[in-house]
């Protein structure tokens, strides 16, 4: 097997690391301003202020009747370009546990099948008195474009292409943070010293460039693990090192992230076949028993069970799958607060 590692070094981008250029955003959710396009626009002091406000609706969602007042009178649309379950179910379950009206637009049944553009959706929509648009899309910068297109509502990114997923990795780095408190390891938001591993198709992960800025924000090691096919072309302004040799690296670890394979944006034959792939990179039971005690096993799902990860391997205790999933919520409640809060206080609807 070839193996080789490489370091670089952050550029200081407010693009994710190693892709296209986006436009920097104008105004950013943390400190006033109003968008959520980029982890970048956060950086590690809005990630964590981020973080601490989840603490509160992570206790919000156990309660009896999982629902405060926050944001009633608001209104939030899902504006879902592409196919989701646990983002767009997670954000509508978010802003209708904060009281918002919630709308859901299916592109396979509006009038961009008669053919409409998106900026006219978009501006039809925001025409109805939104206060906030959820953007999926599979064109990278398409969140950016909206934000300019619109004048009152909040745009949060809910993943664009390749490019960025910001709140995936929000609930990411709330997840460790939970795991890390809960084992007495660590109480404070930052990731200092964390070795974390992203193993798989990172070429065409949205969820690795928001990942690797938010980790690496917060003061995480981050290793990419992967066939040089699943690469991206540069890894110019990634603060990362590369490995091509899986079992080598598991033993050093505290996490150990895997992505799907994005069958549905690879247009060239990247791999031999998905056996081959999963005989190398997948997280066997074999390969799982090289991580270190209390190592956290995560993915963003859909799980495609079998091939980047055994199917018992996903059902261990030091699998935090579901954790995401359900913390994804609170998260996802926490940034539709932070933009459109009016400061009410957290008490029962």
């Amino acid at each position: 097997m070839t193996t080789g590692t490489t370091t670089t070094t952050t550029t200081g981008a407010s693009t994710a690391p190693g892709s296209a250029s986006a436009p920097a955003s104008t105004d950013s959710p943390i400190g006033g301003r109003r968008h959520l396009l980029s982890i970048a626009d956060l950086g590690a002091e809005g990630i964590e202020e981020v973080m601490k406000l989840t603490d509160s609706f992570v206790e919000v969602s156990s309660r009896a009747i999982p629902k405060v007042p926050a944001l009633r009178g608001k209104t939030v649309v899902s504006l879902f370009f592409e196919e989701s379950t646990r983002t767009r179910l997670s954000f509508e379950t978010a802003a209708r546990r904060l009281s918002a009206d919630v709308m859901t637009f299916s592109s396979s049944s509006s009038s961009i099948k008669k053919g409409e553009s998106l900026r006219d959706t978009v501006q039809t929509i925001e025409a109805m008195g939104i206060d906030a648009v959820i953007v999926r899309h599979a064109g990278s910068g398409v969140p950016w474009q909206v934000s300019r297109w619109v004048h009152g509502p909040s745009v949060i990114n809910a993943g664009d292409g390749w490019h960025e997923h910001p709140t995936q990795a929000l609930l990411d780095c709330y997840t460790i943070r939970q795991q890390l408190r809960a084992r007495g390891i660590q109480s404070a938001p930052a990731l200092d010293g964390l070795r974390i591993a992203i193993v798989g198709d990172v070429r065409h992960s949205r969820v690795a460039r928001s990942g690797v800025l938010a980790f690496a924000a917060l003061g995480a090691h981050i290793t990419l693990v992967a066939p040089p096919t699943l690469l991206p072309a540069s890894l110019v302004g990634w603060p990362v090192e590369v490995s091509h040799d899986l079992e080598s690296v598991l033993p050093k670890l505290d996490v150990v992230y895997l992505l799907r394979l994005q069958q549905e944006r690879m247009i060239e034959a990247l791999l031999p076949s998905l056996r081959e792939y999963t005989a190398t990179y997948g997280l066997t039971r074999q390969r799982a028993g090289l991580l270190p005690e209390g190592a956290l096993i995560m993915h963003p799902g859909p799980v495609n069970r079998g091939v980047e990860i055994a199917a018992e391997v996903a059902d261990l205790p030091s699998s935090v799958i579901t954790n995401q999933v359900a913390n994804g919520v609170a998260v996802r409640m926490a940034v539709l607060y932070r933009l459109l809060g009016s400061g009410v206080e957290l008490a029962v609807a």
